[in-house]
């Protein structure tokens, strides 16, 4: 009896969730699991705001994550070749079947640390943690993740100037009454704001990069075809569109219309499991469908905003704050982690709108062989 030979490139949240549901649903007599991660850690990227103001963790070793069937390799993947992995010290893991989940990849200009990397965001823990009183501290990116780390240091450091630079209107992707809520919590915890770029002749004792739009140059090192963001683009099925042995989840994979957010990479990564699971058993395979529920934003340790929204991800007038904002979102990052931990996962399908027909089957062409390279 053959095995099949399963490598996950990436231990975030879709590689961990596709690593342990295909434990879950693979015979261990006929699939080999093996999960390659630069690092030894599973990082909770939704946290890595508390991590820059040391007021949390972001860390939990991938061994506690991983289910016992899975094989942990650390190492950084250098290309993908044709059945192939090679890693940076020249190492080669061989598949029949891969995952590509090698996220995000964020990086700020010159000057700056990236909030969204975790060796950086431990050293923007070590200067934060060693400026003195009335230091400035400029945060550049008005999203959630740059609201969560500025609310995050001016709670735990009040001593500090906090200014927090947009490009655009703060929490754009909230409902205009949400948003204000975010002016007035700003506002409460002696956070400047100032429209405009990032400029380094500002004063700043330490700038901080929370605008997170790169992701993992991999895939085109590979050869494989990327779209403009170099993203692995997938069909419908979220299998490369390049080499159908491959399917992509995560924040390194370009599905249309899904942000860049745990809530997009854990159904992504279960569904390609689940569809490497199929093709393996020569079953039809399903078309991807997920739908969002909203968002949720940190302001500190003790508030937040969560703010619904519709399937398509546009936010509505519902929504709420306050502790029991804080106390909904600590529960939010606890079950992401423990869904990614388990494989178990469920979640919306998308507008009836987005939805490609469930009857699909992929063509011939696409069901085997690597085709010819194209970007």
């Amino acid at each position: 009896m053959s095995t099949t030979r399963i490598v996950i490139v990436g231990g975030g949240y879709a590689g961990c969730m596709a690593a342990n549901r295909l434990a879950r649903k693979t015979d261990p007599e006929t699939a080999a699991i093996t999960l390659i991660n630069a690092r030894p850690d599973f990082i909770e990227r939704v946290r890595l705001h508390q991590r820059v103001a040391g007021t949390g963790e972001a860390g939990t070793p991938l061994t506690e994550m991983l289910n016992d069937r899975v094989s942990l390799r650390i190492g950084a993947a250098a290309s993908i070749g044709d059945g192939v992995v090679t890693l940076d010290d020249g190492t080669e893991i061989a598949f029949d079947r891969l995952v590509y989940a090698a996220g995000g990849a964020p990086r700020g200009p010159e000057g700056t640390l990236a909030v969204g990397d975790p060796e950086q965001a431990t050293t923007a823990r070590a200067r934060l943690a060693a400026l003195g009183d009335g230091a400035h501290v400029t945060v550049v990116g008005g999203g959630l993740t740059g609201i969560e780390t500025a609310t995050e240091i001016a709670e735990a450091r009040p001593e500090l100037a906090v200014t927090l630079v947009s490009a655009g209107e703060v929490g754009a992707s909230l409902h205009p009454s949400a948003r204000r809520r975010i002016h007035d919590e700003l506002a409460a915890l002696g956070v400047a704001e100032r429209r405009g770029t990032y400029d380094p002749a500002q004063r700043s004792d330490l700038t901080l990069w929370a605008i997170a739009t790169d992701v993992s140059d991999l895939a085109q090192r590979s050869g494989l075809r990327v779209d403009a963001d170099g993203r692995l683009t997938v069909d419908r099925y979220l299998r490369s569109v390049t080499d159908p042995r491959i399917f992509g989840a995560g924040d390194a994979a370009a599905v249309p219309g899904q942000r860049l957010s745990c809530q997009t990479a854990m159904p992504q990564g279960a569904h390609a499991a689940d569809n490497l699971v199929r093709e393996l058993k020569h079953a039809p395979l399903r078309p991807y469908s997920m739908g969002y529920a909203g968002q949720n934003v940190s302001i500190g340790r003790r508030r937040a905003v969560i703010q619904a929204a519709r399937r398509d991800d546009t936010p509505i007038r519902l929504w709420f704050g306050g502790r029991a904002g804080a106390l909904f979102k600590e529960q939010v990052c606890a079950m992401a982690k423990a869904a990614a931990g388990s494989g178990r996962y469920t979640w919306l399908p998308a507008p009836r709108s987005a939805r490609t027909p469930a009857t699909e089957t992929p063509s011939p062409e696409t069901t085997s062989g690597r085709t010819p390279t194209g970007r």
